[in-house]
């Protein structure tokens, strides 16, 4: 939040006629936007933002289908509107007033960019003249964002208000256009506004009287794919199927779901499938959840002469360095994003337009018949291990005593209604869940932003998720949490569901499961320990309640001390519009928990 950004600044002199100019410039813009689809608009304070703040506020009055949400923290507002946009794969939009409140916005900026997230960022300026010249709250912010968004726009320099009606809607075009582009990602606007910035209650009512225009929403058509030169693989040969997180639209999941079942009866390939990729206890196919544990140890090397990989690599590092052993045909598919995600430089193909595209393209010939007797082998092979993994993984981790974070998660993943969404905070909640939760629990929208893998905003994008979708579980850390406390204030403004489950492991758990503790977990003898503080450097405890400091703000806490527990108290959160569950586990014992598991239950690769 940037301080008075218009008051008491020595403007040349100006007359209620510019201000109504600077209005209407504002209202005719987010109108624009407005017509091509924009819903949801997030609004922080500011004084040089005023005339995009009070035609936010009167398009919403005289718009029932606009919803315009406040904060205080743009960089929490970013966050917000980001969970907005990630839940139905439309653009929501960030307004801001100029200054640091730009530089908030970059976090959230370069999660969209990694993660394909259509975002929209709105800044309010000084015009050029008074660029570089030491004028109060006057920086280069037009280049802050640049390197995270798909395009980096302006108004015209002078300001807002001299540019033509035309002018205004082709800048919204163009920024729409590119937001929700191949791939989707963030837009940066900024918009200078020369003083004076506030208009008359005459001005204001004026353009009140006006008639909106007609909604015509903006769609980016979907690129025509031909069998030319299509990148084929051969579902008569072994295969795998690899899935990541899923990045694609909603809208594009059904498609995509059954283009995936298509094949896989075709060829019999088997289905490792990341935690985020959303395929985990859905019907007809047969999907390998294990294989973070299969690929512990191998017994001896696994070769496959074809990988199917869909969308970014799973968080796994095993498979990482399974999939980068392989020596034959790897194709990566991902769902409307041209860029290369193949980290591995393994990849013998990619193709940008997504699985339901690319099954559609293929010639009709190679759908003809079924899966190979070796090919069914092969998937009864590695569906053996992984009913074994799985058997292990319900003996070792019952839903009974003190809580550790493995038996949180596959806990969790069954006693959540079905379809409910659930958000997995980055470090430990996520990879908890792709290494221990069942391949058979209930299938529901799952979210996680490892574009970046930060802990940054954490609770405003579990709470423009909720929005969004309309209910939704974040699992998280204490530190993760912490980080973005702010992420409470949206309790007032909520119309969704959300219950945060807490592991509150007193710090960042994750530091456990490096090789570099001097003492407790670390596999490290204490004679080559290295001489530091690990607490100190790494893990970082806060002295916090966390409870407290969410009853601070209005948000009801229970704390579960025994697994047993966790099925009422989730009773009693679910349909709460805001609740927080609070676990409390031992980070050094959790982390030889994992490590216990993975030496018990790596029977080594299938054969």
């Amino acid at each position: 939040m940037s301080g008075n950004d218009g008051l008491g600044s020595h403007a040349p002199a100006g007359t209620d006629a510019h201000a109504a100019a600077n209005l209407g410039a504002a209202h005719a813009l987010l109108l624009a936007f407005r017509q091509l689809g924009l819903g949801r608009l997030v609004l922080c304070p500011g004084s040089r933002s005023a005339p995009l703040a009070i035609a936010a506020g009167l398009l919403e009055a005289e718009d029932e289908g606009l919803r315009l949400y406040t904060a205080i923290d743009e960089r929490s507002a970013a966050f917000f509107a980001l969970g907005l946009s990630r839940a139905d794969g439309l653009p929501a939009a960030v307004i801001t007033t100029s200054g640091t409140a730009v530089a908030n916005l970059l976090p959230a900026a370069v999660e969209a960019d990694h993660g394909a997230i259509p975002l929209l960022l709105l800044s309010a300026d000084r015009p050029q003249r008074l660029k570089g010249r030491g004028a109060n709250q006057t920086v280069n912010q037009e280049d802050f964002l640049r390197c995270s968004c798909r395009w980096a726009g302006a108004g015209a320099a002078e300001g807002l208000a001299v540019m033509t009606p035309a002018s205004l809607q082709a800048l919204a075009q163009r920024a729409w256009q590119e937001a929700i582009g191949h791939p989707a990602g963030p837009v940066h606007l900024n918009l200078a506004f020369e003083e004076p910035l506030h208009p008359s209650a005459a001005a204001i009512a004026s353009l009140m009287a006006r008639t909106p225009s007609d909604r015509v929403v903006g769609v980016q058509p979907e690129p025509s794919v031909t069998s030319e030169g299509l990148p084929l693989l051969d579902p008569d040969q072994p295969g795998v199927i690899v899935a990541g997180p899923w990045r694609g639209a909603p809208e594009q999941w059904p498609a995509h779901l059954q283009a995936l079942q298509r094949w896989q009866r075709r060829s019999g390939w088997p289905l490792l499938a990341d935690g985020l990729s959303g395929l985990r206890g859905q019907p007809l196919l047969e999907l390998v959840a294990g294989y973070d544990l299969l690929l512990e140890e191998p017994t001896e090397p696994l070769q496959v002469s074809q990988l199917l990989r869909l969308g970014p690599l799973p968080a796994s590092r095993r498979l990482q360095h399974w999939i980068g052993r392989q020596c034959g045909c790897q194709l990566v598919i991902s769902e409307g994003d041209p860029r290369d995600l193949d980290p591995l430089g393994t990849a013998s193909h990619r193709f940008g337009h997504g699985l339901a595209a690319w099954c559609r393209a293929l010639p009709a010939a190679l759908w003809a018949g079924e899966p190979p007797a070796a090919n069914r082998a092969w998937q009864r092979r590695w569906m053996e291990l992984e009913h074994t993994v799985q058997a292990g993984l319900s003996q070792a981790l019952p839903a009974k005593g003190a809580a550790n974070e493995p038996a949180v998660a596959r806990a969790l993943s069954q006693l959540l209604p079905p379809q409910l969404p659930v958000m997995l905070a980055s470090s430990s909640p996520v990879r908890d869940w792709e290494s221990f939760a069942p391949q058979a629990g209930a299938p529901r929208p799952l979210f996680g932003f490892r574009g970046a893998s930060g802990i940054d905003g954490s609770l405003s994008l579990a709470a423009g998720l909720a929005e969004s979708a309309g209910s939704l579980l974040l699992l998280c850390g204490d530190l993760a949490l912490l980080h973005d406390s702010n992420g409470w204030l949206w309790r007032q403004q909520l119309r969704g569901r959300l219950t945060v489950v807490l592991i509150d492991n007193g710090g960042g758990g994750i530091f456990e499961q490096l090789p570099i503790r001097t003492s407790g977990a670390s596999p490290v003898p204490p004679e080559v320990a290295a001489p530091f503080d690990f607490e100190r450097l790494f893990a970082m405890p806060q002295s916090l309640d966390q409870a407290a400091l969410a009853a601070l703000h209005g948000v009801p806490v229970r704390r579960v001390a025994q697994l047993e527990e966790l099925e009422e108290a989730l009773a009693w959160a679910l349909p709460q519009p805001l609740a927080l569950l609070e676990l409390r586990t031992d980070r050094q014992a959790d982390a030889r928990l994992r490590q216990q598991l993975r030496a018990a239950l790596a029977p080594g690769s299938p054969a």
